[in-house]
């Protein structure tokens, strides 16, 4: 209807006109036609073209026959809905650096039902579910999507949830944990001890650590575990100066947390000099820089660099800093856009894509799918030194075959 009436009134009128003049003129010679003669043949049929039916309206978003339907599963209302809408932000800000217009995002959110999230994204016609972020929301939607066929690249850290079609992009404890012990292996500590907090990420990264100081030749001397509080850590701390002497002791915590154990460790004699280590946990904390109880402390998580750039261009975009784990909502899609230069629209995603044995480039480094479906990832040691991070071992480029 907009084009109809964009044609200009001028036209208009000189098509009237053509018209009038045109039946004054037929009007005019009529007393010249001859009495009996036979009479002028009228214009030819002109074939009128038939109405055609408007096709039904179906339920579900319209189909897009020229683009990758993708969905977005995250949190969109409730507590973590601050978090789901930092990872939405970050895929409409990675479709608008990579300027694609072959994939479009569908925003659905997990915090009224995963489930029922998943549901709609594949009756819509969705091919890749990007998500969930929560563990248990992984388990509501991998079965729902393998039974269409459908990946899921979820953004859990939750190996137990990994597998049959669903991928977790998130940092898991157990590689950052092995990263850190070879770098303190490689300078030459061999006594290790370590501070973990009950529940299960304290149990994963008891396994993790125990099993890397062995792989790298070392000897754990003394483990204790702890509730979070902060007379539990120093109850911890207490029962850890029993064990023999060791050289750096690993805080399987976030950075306030280990920031607050510090100082006791320091008291004691065993942990007077000893190494601090730290986990992936510490990356997430923007202030640990300045944290002077964590001064020369070391931890792994992915490098940093591209990060404050994304970041910078996403407080310009969205007039908010946004979390860190955003970036893997970028990354997600630069993956995504990276197989959609040969995928055919309105294919099954090819999921053995995935494991690619050279892996993705994004914000935060080097990572690639295995068969377990979990990402590994190339990580940086830094250091919290004078007031700010740097980086002391660098993350690999690439990954060895």
């Amino acid at each position: 209807m907009a084009e109809a009436l964009s044609v200009p009134q001028r036209g208009m009128g000189f098509l009237r006109l053509a018209a009038m003049a045109g039946a004054l003129l037929v009007s005019g010679c009529a007393s010249l036609v001859p009495r009996g003669a036979p009479p002028a043949e009228g214009p030819p049929p002109v074939d009128r073209p038939r109405p055609v039916e408007p096709g039904p309206v179906t339920p579900g978003l319209p189909q897009d026959a020229a683009r990758h339907r993708i969905a977005l599963l995250v949190p969109l209302t409730g507590t973590n809905a601050r978090v789901g809408q930092s990872l939405a932000n970050a895929t409409q800000l990675a479709l608008l650096d990579t300027r694609s217009e072959d994939v479009r995002i569908t925003n659905y959110d997990t915090a009224r039902g995963a489930a029922a999230a998943a549901q709609a994204a594949i009756r819509d016609g969705n091919r890749l579910i990007l998500g969930p972020l929560l563990s248990e929301d992984v388990r509501a939607v991998a079965p729902i999507a393998r039974r269409a066929a459908v990946p899921v690249l979820s953004f859990s850290n939750d190996t137990d949830v990994a597998g049959d079609g669903a991928f977790i992009m998130g940092y898991t404890p157990a590689q950052s944990i092995e990263r850190i012990v070879a770098h303190a292996r490689s300078a030459g500590v061999s006594q290790f001890a370590g501070l973990v907090p009950s529940g299960l990420y304290g149990q994963r990264a008891s396994t993790s650590f125990l099993r890397a100081v062995e792989d790298a030749g070392g000897q754990v001397v003394g483990l204790q575990t702890y509730d979070r509080s902060a007379s539990a850590i120093s109850a911890a701390i207490t029962r850890l100066a029993a064990t023999s002497p060791y050289q750096a002791v690993l805080i399987a915590d976030g950075a306030q947390t280990a920031a607050g154990a510090v100082p006791v460790l320091r008291r004691t004699p065993a942990g007077k000099g000893a190494r601090v280590l730290g986990t992936e946990l510490w990356n997430t904390d923007s202030a640990l820089g300045g944290n002077a109880a964590l001064g020369g402390a070391w931890y792994a998580s992915v490098e940093n660099d591209l990060y404050r750039q994304y970041a910078g261009k996403y407080r310009q975009r969205f007039g908010a800093a946004p979390f860190r784990l955003s970036s893997m909502g970028y990354d997600a899609v630069l993956l995504t856009v990276r197989i959609a230069r040969d995928w055919r629209v309105g294919s099954p995603f090819p999921v053995s894509r995935l494991t690619d044995r050279d892996g993705f480039a994004g914000l935060d480094g080097p990572f690639r799918f295995g068969r377990d479906g979990i990402a590994e990832r190339a990580l940086a040691v830094h250091e919290v030194r004078g007031g700010s991070t740097v980086t002391v071992s660098p993350a690999p480029k690439s990954f060895g075959r």
